[in-house]
């Protein structure tokens, strides 16, 4: 074979022999680079079609795959490699090319050289070793590749090459080149504010150099950020390390250093600047001008822009327009740039293709939202729901975000801070909208799209307005050929001319006309322009009045053309309030069986009006949105308009209400309304795919409990609202959590169904609770109680009365915590609700045991143990044991306490509860270290964490913590 350097440490490059290999596309490089993560080992078609397409693939995505493959095989093989170097086995592909050609893989292997010989008393020999494997690196990992399907195994290669530049400046410390480094590990700490063990470093290597003053600084800086930005104290390590310093340890000073070798730079010669080397080149002049936030470090680069548009024509002079933007001397400025236009005129399309052309600039990531800011419903997107979107895209922790929306802006600002990130803003209402999603960071770029004029982001913002106008005739006939090929527009010129002309040279019109004569190869292009010409009807202009932006006829004429069943499926569609629609949905509101509504689906997307952006999953352009809205109210509507949001509202209801008895059977249930006729609720096979469910429809639900309210279907609102809660705290998303409770709350208080009030009472206290608003949750608390005592409930005061003691348990306040927990037991057993005294004393067992009192935890919580037994609680049954393992674990009895986590263990693996699965190993990690075995201890809280990340839980953030100081003694009880 060839020689080869396949390079990931950095923008991914492969070399053969003395050539680069060019690579087709963006696709084709996230397929390489999947492959080369896992060289070696077989890589699933499914995983290559999640790093090509980002989780939503076209039905064609395998076959694209398959060729895509196949043609970097070619390549690869024509460059020199061997015939097999990647083939296909066990229904996927393996790379099959040496370690040595991978940089990755040399890295690892310097590494590990590096560390034996630290290990064998070697630190002088480790040094270099460890700056060859540093030189390795050209950037980040698979910088610019844009995959998020990837992301996670780029940030690993990250962290390995921090953790070798550490092990590396370590060792030169223990060399006495303190005087060396410092420089070096300020501008690490500098792009690293957050890292301890680095910190610690910079520490030692200025107090060594007699820059005492300066170290005990670096301390206080670090101390300062974690406290300010995440409510944490620096580790115990790092704390005492700071008191040695402020005693002046002289146990600090290190020996005396080697010689320095033959050549070395004198004692007055500054630092070697080793950093571009590792990380890269410095940002571009400016940027580092004044001081620089503080901000969390980014966990992961978000890569959010919809696929680029396959066919993209056109557009020259405003391409050109944007690239000068980017070419622009402007170092202290940000660049934003406002695409607008009236409606159907590619805003969206120009704009995606751009920030595609353009994303490998922006290594730190991509954000996308979809702002909805002309749409029929009038829903737009608040600033508030934008924002903490793009903060869960940057990895950061839901219990870190704050409540009020400038607090949330401040901390998206400060994320991005010092980064690169492309923000494309698609859809705008106004510049209002747009402000607060505006990044502060020069190195940043914004896109905006609006049919608005963005008059104030221009003037206030300084943004660049690129507006777009109708295609010219050149550019629509140019698009017509890329659809439809050359020979067959070139064999019917005027036909091609009078179609473009129908279709006032706009986009989507095009795109339309296009479809239907690419789906008929047969049909003559003057038979469909002649069908163009007799149309009747059109519609109307979204912007300025302009009647060159007509579709109306374009439009009909595909309407007219469905079956009727299909035609009136798309009227329907209209009153559907979400991003997009599932399959079961779609039957349930046309009141027809899935299998008759599938077929359906199939023939609008075929006439696109309709697209199938995710397998089973249907959303419209916002134009055919406005068309199917009008159709609704024409003569062709429904005569029971109302009937079809009714369907559509029990569908939902019933759906998530059977996917919440799932993930969440101790819940009290609620009475449902009786379904409408036709109405198909989903149905669950196990509590991971109810979860699911409710990841990809709760934006969905979010909207539908909004239009109950707005629709007089107050009996439906409140119970939506009611059923998205276990969701919705499950996942952190308290803002929600408060905004959908609010609205039920009103609806049970304007159909005067107290009960309804109650539960929406302890749901807004549950969330301010989480929100650390702890006068708003006991007022809601307060208000409960009222109503429970009035309807003389004594387990819903029960129930509220453990919310009490869960909210002061939460404060840290575990001695009224207590209090509630035994008023609780109280009423449950008034009430005669064994299961509720069975949840209290287990509650009560756990207050007890955070009091310190462990006695009296073991004892509250047997009992408990005892009715969920006899009950077959098992659910119950692993919370408990959760907490007698706690107990013992504080009483010293660690082979016990690590028996009673096993057990919960083994009942929530059962059970499928993920979330307390990761919470009780997090305990079995702390107990196992407590015990000396450190080993199990990682073993377990990575396990933990794995979980904790895949379920994108704020939790995630102490087991990191944990795995990171898991070398070294903690507190009891972790």
């Amino acid at each position: 074979m060839t020689s080869a350097d396949f390079r990931i440490l950095g923008p991914l490059e492969v070399w053969l022999g003395a050539g680069r290999l060019r690579l087709r596309g963006r696709r084709q490089e996230k397929v390489l680079a999947a492959l080369l993560v896992d060289a070696g080992r077989v890589v699933p078609l499914a995983r290559l079609v999640d790093a090509g397409w980002e989780g939503e693939p076209p039905a064609t995505a395998r076959h694209q795959v398959q060729d895509l493959v196949t043609r970097l095989r070619r390549a690869l093989v024509a460059g020199g490699a061997a015939p097999d170097v990647l083939r296909t086995e066990s229904g996927g592909y393996v790379l099959d090319v040496p370690a040595e050609a991978i940089d990755a893989r040399r890295f690892e292997r310097l590494v590990g050289t590096a560390r034996e010989l630290a290990r064998g008393g070697d630190p002088a020999a480790a040094v270099p070793v460890l700056r060859d494997a540093l030189a390795l690196w050209r950037g980040a990992a698979l910088a610019g590749i844009g995959s998020s399907a990837l992301a996670a195994a780029a940030a690993g290669w990250d962290e390995r090459r921090l953790a070798a530049w550490e092990d590396c400046l370590a060792r030169e410390l223990e060399l006495g080149r303190h005087a060396d480094v410092a420089g070096e590990l300020a501008e690490l700490v500098e792009r690293q504010p957050y890292r301890e063990r680095l910190v610690e470093l910079t520490m030692l290597a200025l107090y060594r150099s007699g820059r005492r003053a300066e170290a005990l600084a670096a301390y206080r800086r670090l101390a300062d950020r974690l406290r300010d930005e995440l409510g944490l104290d620096p580790s115990a390590e790092l704390r005492g390390r700071h008191e040695q310093m402020l005693r002046g340890d002289t146990s600090l000073q290190p020996g005396p250093g080697p010689a320095d070798p033959p050549g070395a730079p004198g004692p007055d010669a500054g630092p070697p600047d080793r950093t571009a080397d590792v990380l890269g080149p410095a940002p571009p002049a400016g940027a580092a001008d004044g001081p620089r936030p503080r901000r969390p470090p980014a966990l992961v680069s978000p890569a959010q822009l919809p696929a680029d548009v396959p066919a993209f024509t056109g557009r020259v002079a405003e391409l050109a327009r944007l690239d000068g933007l980017l070419a622009a001397d402007r170092p202290a400025a940000m660049p934003i740039c406002a695409v607008i236009g009236p409606a159907g005129v590619g805003k969206t399309s120009l704009a995606v293709h751009w920030a595609h052309r353009i994303a490998g600039q922006f290594p730190d990531g991509q954000l996308y939202v979809n702002l909805r800011g002309f749409g029929p419903s009038g829903a737009a997107v608040r600033p508030a729901e934008a924002v903490r979107g793009f903060l869960d895209a940057l990895a950061v922790p839901a219990d870190r975000i704050p409540a009020e929306l400038d607090a949330q802006v401040g901390l998206y600002r400060s994320v991005v801070a010092g980064q690169r990130v492309l923000v494309l803003l698609d859809n705008a209402r106004d510049a209002e909208q747009v402000r607060p999603l505006l990044p502060g960071a020069p190195g940043c770029l914004v896109i905006a799209t609006s049919r608005d004029q963005l008059a104030g982001l221009v003037a206030a913002a300084g943004a660049l307005p690129v507006e777009l106008d109708l295609m010219t005739a050149e550019e629509a006939r140019q698009l017509l050929t890329r659809r439809l090929g050359a020979a067959r527009v070139a064999a019917e010129p005027a036909a091609a001319a009078e179609i473009v002309d129908r279709c006032a040279r706009l986009p989507l019109a095009l795109a339309v006309v296009a479809g239907r004569a690419a789906a008929r190869p047969g049909f003559g292009l003057t038979t469909l322009a002649i069908e163009l010409r007799e149309a009747q009807g059109g519609l109307a202009a979204f912007a300025g009045g302009d009647p060159a932006t007509d579709v109306r006829a374009v439009l009909s004429w595909s309407y007219h053309a469905l079956t009727p069943p299909a035609a009136r499926l798309f009227r329907l569609l209209a009153v559907h309030p979400g991003p997009d629609i599932g399959l079961a949905a779609a039957a349930s509101l046309a009141g027809t069986p899935v299998a008759e509504v599938r077929p359906l689906l199939a023939e609008l997307t075929r006439a696109h009006l309709v697209e199938e952006h995710a397998p089973g999953r249907y959303a419209f352009h916002d134009l055919l949105r406005a068309y199917a809205a009008e159709l609704a109210g024409g003569p062709d509507a429904d005569a029971e308009p109302r009937a079809a949001v009714r369907r559509l509202l029990d569908h939902y209801l019933h759906s998530g209400y059977a996917a919440d008895r799932l993930i969440y059977p101790q819940r009290e249930p609620i009475r449902l309304v009786v379904p409408a006729p036709g109405v198909t609720p989903e149905t669950f096979a196990d509590p991971d795919r109810a979860a699911a469910w409710f990841d990809t429809e709760h934006p969905v639900l979010l909207a539908a409990a909004d239009l109950a309210g707005r629709s007089g279907f107050d009996d439906r609102a409140w119970r939506l609202a009611w059923t998205l809660q276990t969701f919705l705290e499950r996942r952190g998303r308290w803002i929600e959590s408060v905004t959908t409770s609010r609205a039920g709350l009103a609806a049970a208080t304007r159909l005067a169904d107290r009960p309804g009030q109650a539960r929406a009472h302890r749901s807004l206290a549950t969330a301010q609770t989480a929100l650390g608003r702890p006068h708003e949750a006991d007022a809601h608390c307060r208000q409960a109680l009222t109503l429970y005592r009035d309807l003389g409930d004594l387990a819903g005061e029960a129930h509220t009365e453990r919310n009490l003691a869960a909210a002061y348990d939460g404060r840290g306040l575990n001695a009224e915590a207590l209090v509630h927990a035994l008023r609780a037991l109280d009423l449950y057993r008034r009430a005669g609700d064994r299961q509720g005294q069975a949840y209290a004393f287990s509650t009560a067992g756990w207050c007890h045991a955070r009091l310190g009192d462990q006695q009296a935890a073991l004892a509250a919580c047997w009992q408990a143990l005892a009715l969920l037994r006899d009950l077959g609680d098992r659910w119950g049954e692993a919370a408990t044991w959760d907490s007698i393992g706690y107990a013992q674990h504080q009483l010293g009895q660690h082979d016990q306490a690590a028996k009673g986590y096993r057990r919960a263990l083994a009942l929530l693996r059962d059970l499928g509860d993920r979330h307390r699965e990761a919470v009780v190993l997090g305990h079995i990690g702390d107990t196992a270290l407590a015990a000396g075995d450190v080993a199990t201890a990682r073993r377990a809280w990575q396990d933990a964490l794995d979980i904790f990340t895949d379920l994108d839980h704020p939790d995630a953030a102490d087991i990191r913590a944990k795995l990171a100081r898991g070398a070294h003694p903690i507190a009891a009880g972790g």
